[in-house]
């Protein structure tokens, strides 16, 4: 066997695209070469923006074995596990938090694989290799964003220092339900009769709903999504991280993983929402409007969403981050764990405190979240 070798690259176009993907699980398109290539092909995730491309791989001879995203941030957007705190105290006591090390998927809060390796390979071995990237450089930190959970536990057998921080996201999972009207007879009467108001109101507005996928999504229907995707931005003052060419990108290159939710008015599109979607998994990730409309937003994100897994057999579907509305529609909570290597003691000290005192209220947030699902008890 030949001898296993780390390498950092410093754009996803070094690594043939053939040999990355045939490592990836194919119930999450996020981490193909498609995807992260779209993010830095269009400049969103690139050292202009911030994100400097070192992903790490792994190599015996000339076949690549592993596979890390991994960039060098000099600031905390985008990421959605929020370190913002741990950075001003920090320079406050004047040290340099950033750059800092992130394995994450840029702009993107999927819970899903992170580390990808061939079967053969000594997952522990890797794995103390591939550390070394961040332990013996000039990095004040390196962070696992959303990776899951039995990554999470074979990291920390790896690297027991690590720092572990809970969180908390919403998501739906298919009960053997057949069909919507199965999934709202598991629910209780009043959230049955809830969520049927909520959709006949948006047939009441003259909105119809449609669901397009693939090569049905042309260049036109990205177009406007991404006018729709642009409102939702800019009303809070600000552009997306993400732009037209991004999303083009992803039509192009990746059409199998796109679920496009187009809302009409007398036929013509005003809103939007934009999935990818996996082999047993969809991802509800963007969504804008041109008008304001009665439970729209819930129609286009959730309910459609539901009615695609259950019609195309996926039995799981993550909508995004924030948003306890999500709760009463279905979503049960998905306790998360991030990963935190701190290289200064006295930073990490700080920091391991401030984890332990937040995963008691997060714990305490899922119980009662749980709690409070509106599924009947038989």
């Amino acid at each position: 066997m030949s001898e296993l070798v780390l390498s950092e690259v410093s754009a996803i176009e070094a690594v043939p695209a053939a040999q990355w993907n045939a490592l990836v699980d194919d119930d999450h398109p996020f981490l193909r070469h498609e995807f992260l290539h779209a993010l830095e092909a269009s400049g969103a995730a690139s050292p202009a923006t911030g994100w400097v491309p070192r992903h790490l791989t792994l190599w015996e001879g000339e076949a690549l074995v592993g596979i890390l995203p991994h960039y060098h941030k000099h600031h905390s957007y985008g990421e959605y596990v929020f370190d913002w705190g741990w950075a001003d105290a920090w320079e406050r006591a004047g040290g340099d938090y950033y750059p800092k090390g992130l394995s994450a998927i840029p702009f993107t809060p999927a819970p899903g694989p992170r580390l990808a390796l061939a079967p053969h390979l000594d997952p522990l071995v890797a794995r103390r290799l591939l550390a070394s990237a961040w332990e013996e450089r000039d990095l004040s930190s390196w962070h696992l964003l959303f990776a899951r959970a039995d990554e999470v536990a074979a990291w920390r057998e790896a690297r027991p220092a690590l720092l572990a921080r809970r969180g908390v996201q919403f998501q739906w999972r298919d009960r053997g339900y057949g069909d919507f009207e199965g999934f709202l007879a598991a629910l209780t009467a009043k959230r049955r009769k809830a969520i049927r108001r909520e959709r006949r109101l948006v047939a009441d507005q003259g909105l119809t709903l449609h669901r397009l996928e693939g090569e049905a999504i042309d260049e036109a229907a990205m177009a406007h999504f991404f006018r729709c995707y642009e409102i939702t931005y800019l009303e809070r003052g600000r552009h997306g991280y993400l732009d037209l060419d991004f999303f083009e990108r992803l039509r192009r290159t990746l059409p199998e993983s796109l679920l496009l939710i187009q809302a009409r008015l007398d036929g013509r599109p005003v809103a939007a929402a934009l999935c990818l979607q996996g082999a047993r998994t969809l991802y509800g990730r963007y969504w804008g409007s041109e008008v304001t409309a009665d439970c729209l937003h819930f129609e286009a994100c959730y309910y459609q969403g539901i009615e695609h897994c259950l019609a195309r057999g996926l039995t799981r579907f993550d909508p995004g981050t924030q948003g306890e509305h999500k709760l009463s529609r279905g979503f049960a909570p998905q306790r998360l764990t991030s990963l935190h290597h701190i290289a200064d003691a006295r930073l990490r000290d700080a920091v391991a405190r401030f984890c332990a005192e937040e995963a008691t209220h997060v714990e305490a947030y899922c119980r009662a979240a749980e709690a409070a699902l509106p599924y009947r008890r038989e």
